[in-house]
């Protein structure tokens, strides 16, 4: 965490209620939350285990002993905390890209992670900056939040979680020179992404030897989380005040993204009354090894660390499930149909019978294509008199596996008895793949 810029960032609008609660989703726009399963909503957070949070710690001290002490921005040991990082999560199924920038004549890297699936209109944001300052280590700031972060994600693998939100995580680098990581990965955001991106949630020192329990002050819903799970415990929380806006969370929130996060406290002095509350030493500093050499794995709260961990993954869990519908009438075709390499569109029909009226207007439409390359596909959904529905444009850039989702079509115009098919093409080669199956809830 950087303390040393003497500025507060200007407050934006709350926009939570637009954001993190909203439930209606465009045309044709992915909604995994539909469907049979149970809802997210009921799925309570796992307790994330203490002793591998501290094994990412104990990661992170190795890399900075073998890497002249520190892993700050352009030292070989954020360069190697990034690739452990990554390592992990690749292995654990998230989709995975580092960012270059350049800031101070060196090369820096963000990294950042999505979890397949969820709606990528209303995706649920956590991060942390990975680089510590060059005088030590840097396992309290910031590799507390960063192996938490990370704890929590591999958790959301674990559990082979399946939000209604689109969920992603990110690294920021350089954040100990001005958040400069995170700047540049927002900033790089096309308008449209940046409206995607329901809430961030931040994660900067959260396991200070003699700590206290703040939370950001900034958008209500996600403030809340927080202050309901610590209530659960009946741990007190105060608001965040001695580094508002010098984390990553400014980034994000001047652009007018909801933001929140935790903090256990760094260079000012806690107080009577809070280590009445809070246990711990009034008169002494929240992290006496601040931006100090002295800032390894035994400076860490255990206890701290566990319970801002846990409150981590009860925000992800609790913020990316929104809200379900129940099931509705179900029609599916579960016959596999090649789609051939760079060549013809290939169809699956699914018939509905016996219903009166019109199809709906937020018709679901679930599919499950395995392929090697989804880019390569387009995919549409074909009403029974031959209305086309674009559900999935190809794209060059996008090289990940399969398209396992669920879109919401307006087929109010359209009759809703009849052959309805799903029409997927290969429009490039080299990658192959087939429908598994695909399905119409009304």
């Amino acid at each position: 965490m950087k303390l040393s810029v003497p500025r507060r960032v200007p407050a934006v609008a709350a926009l939570a209620l637009a954001g993190l609660l909203a439930t209606a989703a465009p045309a044709a726009s992915a909604d995994p939350a539909a469907g049979p399963q149970a809802p997210v909503s009921a799925l309570a957070a796992p307790d994330i285990p203490l002793a591998s949070v501290k094994a990412h710690l104990n990661q992170f001290q190795s890399i900075a002993d073998s890497n002249g002490g520190n892993r700050a921005h352009g030292r070989p040991g954020y360069k190697a905390s990034i690739d452990y990082v990554k390592a992990k999560l690749d292995a654990a199924g998230f989709t995975t890209s580092v960012q270059q920038f350049t800031s101070n004549g060196a090369t820096g890297y963000n990294l950042v992670a999505d979890w397949p699936g969820g709606d990528v209109n209303r995706t649920v944001m956590a991060g942390a900056h990975l680089d510590s300052v060059g005088s030590g280590a840097g396992i309290n700031d910031n590799g507390s939040g960063s192996a938490a972060v990370l704890e929590a994600a591999l958790a959301v693998s674990r559990a082979q979680l399946q939000p209604a939100k689109h969920l992603r995580f990110g690294w920021w680098g350089a954040e100990e020179l001005g958040l400069v990581g995170s700047r540049y990965y927002v900033n790089n955001l096309p308008s449209t992404e940046r409206s995607r991106i329901a809430g961030y949630l931040n994660f900067d020192m959260i396991g200070s030897p003699n700590p206290g329990y703040f939370v950001y002050d900034d958008d209500p819903v996600i403030e809340q989380t927080f202050k309901d799970y610590f209530a659960g415990l009946g741990v007190p929380t105060e608001i965040e005040t001695e580094g508002d806006g010098r984390s990553d969370h400014a980034s994000f929130k001047n652009a007018g993204i909801p933001v929140g996060g935790l903090f256990t406290g760094a260079s000012r002095t806690k107080s009577s009354a809070q280590a009445q509350k809070w246990g711990g030493t009034a008169g002494q500093a929240f992290d006496r090894c601040y931006h100090s050499s002295c800032d390894t794995t035994s400076n860490i709260s255990d206890t701290a660390l566990d319970r801002n961990s846990d409150a981590i993954a009860h925000a992800i869990w609790t913020l990316s499930a929104g809200t379900t519908e129940p099931p509705g009438d179900l029609y599916e075709n579960t016959a596999d149909v090649a789609v051939p390499d760079a060549g013809a569109a290939v169809t699956s029909t699914v018939t509905v019978l016996g219903r009166s009226g019109n199809a709906p207007a937020a018709l679901k439409v679930g599919v499950d294509i395995k392929h090697s390359w989804r880019g390569d596909l387009v995919v549409d959904l074909v009403a029974p008199d031959g209305t086309a529905f674009r559900l999935k444009n190809s794209s060059g850039s996008d090289s990940a596996d399969n398209v396992i989702t669920t879109y919401t079509v307006d087929a109010s115009a359209e009759a809703a008895n009849g052959d309805w098919k799903l029409r997927v093409q290969d429009v490039a080669r080299y990658d192959t793949g087939y429908i598994d199956s695909w399905k119409l809830t009304f």
